[in-house]
């Protein structure tokens, strides 16, 4: 080893960061290894590089014993003390040696580490600048695409978007750029493992907290999100600001801010909602764009019945129950859906009013979730059954129709409101 070689790893610690020291330990331990492999394990060798020059001095460690055992291992007290007299008894001394090429296998070694740590090196820094971006969101370029997997570029490394997280109707083909939610990171013995998500929930509140600066400041928060990616999407909020709307601070002016977020993501619609602490208000509101008359809610068993207009059934349902199941996901409560025209026929088939079932709710009477299996019930968990075309029966709205049903919903309620001020 000479000056060159410590001036090149002075040059390594400036451009890849990579400590010098670090990398001198790695070399001694290596060297240490090489020459056992070359010259025999019987001896316990120490390596000692001079951090200034360069140089390296080879120790063969001896136990100052009182009977030799192993001439390997040992040395006796009698001879350590003909070379220093303050030798004593299990102190250790350190011969050193010169074996013969070692100059040439410590080259080839010196070579060898300095190549690894600077892959270890840039391994760590990528390891380090994502791990402490888990949940955040990236921007990549597809690269290729292997066993349902998707490759992308992030620019200093390449990440994995699984099959389960990518979103059904997406093609990702090579150069296709994507914002997406770094999932998780994680060392391996190839570098770090970066996983992405396009189906995540948190994605979407990523892409509000960059479009929606009151969100981001935390003017407007998000309670709860409700997604089938690549189909619709359920976001409660709520302003922390009476001043602020958040309806309108996450739509927007004419619905810019929602229609950026629904152009990432492909046009898959967004329902965004108010977050109410009165459950019965919140349901109300999750069953969005469909229109709510009341709501019994059941405390007890996070349960609710909503009645609906007869010709909102179906919008308040949704498409396979799609509607109902995100409110209900967004919630976190069972709901229960009738229109006005089979609510009043079990209030009458049960011989009950309106006020009495209210009751029976606020009491949380265990027998009400019975009664409200009919078979001409609504509920989340039969909703799948229910066809696309029986549902439609039921009203004249095309719930297959392009338009943002939601995004409107908001912009009336945005403009009523305004109205009001007036």
């Amino acid at each position: 080893m000479n000056q060159e070689f410590i001036d090149a790893l002075n040059e390594i610690e400036k451009e890849k960061g990579i400590s010098k020291e670090i990398v001198f330990e790695a070399l001694e331990s290596a060297l240490v290894s090489s020459y056992r492999k070359n010259y025999g394990t019987s001896q316990n060798v120490i390596v000692n590089m001079n951090r200034e020059t360069g140089e390296i001095k080879l120790f063969a460690s001896k136990d100052v014993v009182d009977e030799v055992e192993d001439d390997q291992l040992q040395i006796s007290l009698e001879e350590a003390k003909k070379i220093d007299p303050s030798y004593e008894v299990g102190d250790v001394y350190n011969l050193e040696i010169h074996p013969k090429n070692f100059g040439r296998i410590a080259a080839q070694t010196a070579k060898q580490v300095v190549i690894q740590r600077i892959k270890d090196a840039e391994r760590d820094i990528v390891f380090d600048e994502y791990v402490e971006r888990e949940k955040e969101i990236i921007t990549g370029v597809v690269q290729r695409k292997a066993y349902n997997n998707v490759y992308v570029d992030l620019g200093t490394t390449e990440a994995i978007l699984p099959y389960s997280e990518q979103i059904s109707n997406e093609r990702y083909d090579h150069g296709d750029r994507y914002k997406m939610l770094i999932l998780s990171v994680e060392k391996s013995t190839k570098g770090p493992q970066i996983v992405l998500s396009r189906s995540h929930p948190d994605l979407i509140k990523r892409l509000f907290e960059l479009e929606v600066p009151e969100v981001s400041e935390g003017i407007v928060e998000i309670y709860s999100i409700s997604r089938e990616a690549g189909s619709r999407t359920k976001i409660a909020v709520f302003s922390r600001d009476p001043e602020v709307d958040p309806l309108g601070a996450c739509v927007g002016y004419k619905g810019q801010r929602v229609n950026a977020i629904v152009d990432e993501i492909h046009n898959e619609k967004i329902d965004i909602v108010i977050y109410e602490k009165e459950m019965d208000k919140f349901i109300a509101n999750s069953l969005s764009p469909s229109k709510v008359e009341k709501v019994f809610v059941n405390e007890a068993e996070k349960s609710a019945l909503a009645i609906v207009p007869d010709y909102q059934l179906s919008l308040a349902i949704g498409k396979e129950g799609q509607n109902v199941r995100l409110a209900a996901k967004l919630t976190g409560w069972k709901i229960d859906i009738k229109s006005k025209e089979q609510f009043e026929a079990y209030l009458e088939d049960r011989g009950i009013s309106e006020e009495e079932l209210a009751e029976e709710f606020e009491n949380a009477k265990k027998d009400v979730s019975d009664d409200l299996e009919a078979e001409d019930d609504i509920t989340l968990e039969n909703s799948d059954e229910v066809s696309s075309e029986e549902v439609s029966q039921d009203n004249d709205l095309d719930i297959n129709e392009k338009d943002d049903l939601e995004v409107e919903s908001s912009r009336e309620n945005s403009e009523e409101s305004e109205e009001k001020e007036d």
